[in-house]
């Protein structure tokens, strides 16, 4: 169940940002070309772009990839640190579900008194779905990362230094970066 949701939460942001990239090159192309622009392919990108960073932070927080100050962590002996991260960590889950709650108090609000986007003609209800869904999908994989921390021993590495390293060695950059110890 779990390598479903992931494969869906990375080709959702593959698509989005194919999308987003395709939409604007195509809008910068027909100015530059054609002298015109398109007003639903600004607003499509725009939406396409936030989904994508908000899918994007919760693919995120699934890697152990969310930039922490690590420095002042690493001093600290193991049990002190994991004690300590598990702590911001349980933080960042509750502010994740206070934002889901704000949330969909808004999109409540925009279905009873709805409000359409200007060129696509879409209720902004249905646009800002993303955020009850990211927020509660962010909670959940922070939860999943120190579970697979603190309970099955997982090590989660440097993401951006394995890719360096990757690279250095003439990998494939495309695969995701492992976590040691992982299945």
């Amino acid at each position: 169940m779990l390598k479903f949701i992931n494969n869906i939460e990375d080709y959702t942001c593959r698509f989005l940002l194919g999308l987003f990239v395709i939409l604007i090159f195509s809008q910068v192309v027909m100015r530059a070309t054609l002298g015109i622009g398109m007003a639903w392919i600004e607003e499509l990108s725009r939406y396409a772009f936030v989904w994508f960073v908000f899918l994007g932070a919760a693919h995120a927080a699934h890697l152990g990839a969310h930039n922490r100050l690590q420095l002042h962590i690493n001093l600290l002996p193991k049990r002190v640190a994991n004690g300590l991260l598990l702590f911001v960590d349980i933080i960042w889950v509750g502010f994740c579900l206070v934002l889901a709650w704000k949330s969909l108090s808004l999109i409540d609000l925009l279905m009873q008194f709805p409000y359409t986007t200007p060129a696509m003609g879409w209720s902004l209800a249905y646009v800002y779905m993303i955020f009850p869904i990211a927020f509660v999908l962010m909670a959940f994989r922070v939860l999943q990362v120190q579970y697979l921390k603190l309970v099955k021993g997982v090590e989660f590495g440097d993401i951006d230094q394995e890719q360096v390293d990757k690279i250095i060695e003439g990998e494939d950059v495309s695969s995701p970066p492992s976590a040691k110890g992982k299945e």
